[in-house]
């Protein structure tokens, strides 16, 4: 039983880690679906986590902060847009700059406002999410089997984990099963066929930065919000790019995407776990090994060992309308 209380509790870690690269790596699925590269999800996940943390320890409101999360994260989506989009510049490079911005400027701001080297003061209750437990989740907790997988996989979880997951059907909906998502795979394959159709290419690819803000706004209000507890420089720590990796192992398809970004989670939980633990025929591996695992899957996606992801071929590649 206490092997399995274990595995419950290594699969309740994986959720919750694996919710800031779900949202980050949905967020990278409307944008790349739709033609836009988007290197920085990183950034808009940190200013996210910023933003959201400093407005819910100003107005002691969870919700604020929730709003100022989305509402920075989109600004800078936006702003990835115009240099991309209007101004046709490089993709990969606007991505790059919004990480590096973003990057030097909670640190700065966060030192300016607060004068805690870059951090934000320590949430209290009214002013992050907290858990939901579920009705019965406590009579039953010591039910074997079904007991703690009710109490401890299902309840106990903050309402933006359960949005989180929620965004995987409702994305594969909107892509799959609506005009909008029609319309935006194919600006992501042949921008051309839909310009001549009389739909405006940039308004589409707008539209898709507009929802991969909303999403990376959630993300980082979950790290500063939910998981910590106020902002912390840098604490993303790669999970952008890591999103990244998820959303090129999945072929750019939502349900894919879920389970990459619980491989990750799984990964991240298990070198928690095992940290300092003796392993059999191994020994004690060093905690810094443990740690570099969701890293070294990263490199081994992104070289292409485990098949062959063909982007949205018009990914990248600025829009000319034709004369």
């Amino acid at each position: 039983m206490d092997m399995f209380n274990a595995i419950v509790q290594v699969l309740d870690s994986t959720i919750r880690l694996s919710v800031p690269l779900l949202l980050a790596c949905l967020a990278g699925l409307y944008s790349e679906r739709a033609g836009i590269f988007d290197i920085g999800l990183e950034g808009k996940m940190l200013v996210g986590a910023f933003a959201g943390a400093s407005a819910a320890a100003v107005f002691h409101s969870a919700l604020i902060g929730l709003g100022t999360a989305i509402l920075i994260s989109v600004a800078f989506a936006l702003v990835h847009g115009f240099a991309s989009i209007t101004h046709r510049g490089n993709q990969i490079v606007s991505g790059v700059a919004i990480n590096f911005i973003a990057a030097g400027s909670t640190i700065i701001l966060g030192q300016a406002w607060f004068q805690q080297g870059g951090r934000t003061p320590a949430l209290q209750p009214g002013e992050r999410f907290e858990a939901i437990t579920w009705p019965g989740a406590e009579a039953i907790r010591d039910v074997p089997i079904i007991g703690p997988i009710y109490a401890e996989l299902i309840s106990g979880h903050s309402i933006l984990v359960y949005f989180a997951f929620a965004m995987v059907p409702f994305t594969w909906w909107v892509l799959f099963r609506t005009r909008f998502g029609l319309r935006m795979r194919a600006v992501g394959e042949n921008p051309a066929a839909v310009d001549t159709a009389g739909i405006s290419v940039a308004w589409l690819r707008y539209r898709a930065l507009i929802c991969t803000g909303i999403l990376t706004g959630v993300a980082g209000a979950y790290l500063s919000m939910v998981q910590n507890g106020g902002f912390v420089k840098d604490m993303t720590a790669g999970k952008g790019y890591i999103a990244l990796a998820a959303l090129i192992f999945a072929k750019w398809k939502p349900v894919n995407a879920m389970f990459a970004c619980l491989l990750f989670g799984f990964l991240d939980a298990a070198s928690i776990r095992l940290q300092g633990s003796p392993l059999p025929l191994v020994g004690k591996v060093p905690a810094q090994f443990m740690q570099a695992l969701p890293y070294v899957l990263t490199v081994i996606l992104l070289a292409g060992f485990i098949g062959k992801a063909i982007p949205p071929r018009a990914g990248g590649v600025p829009y000319v309308k034709e004369r």
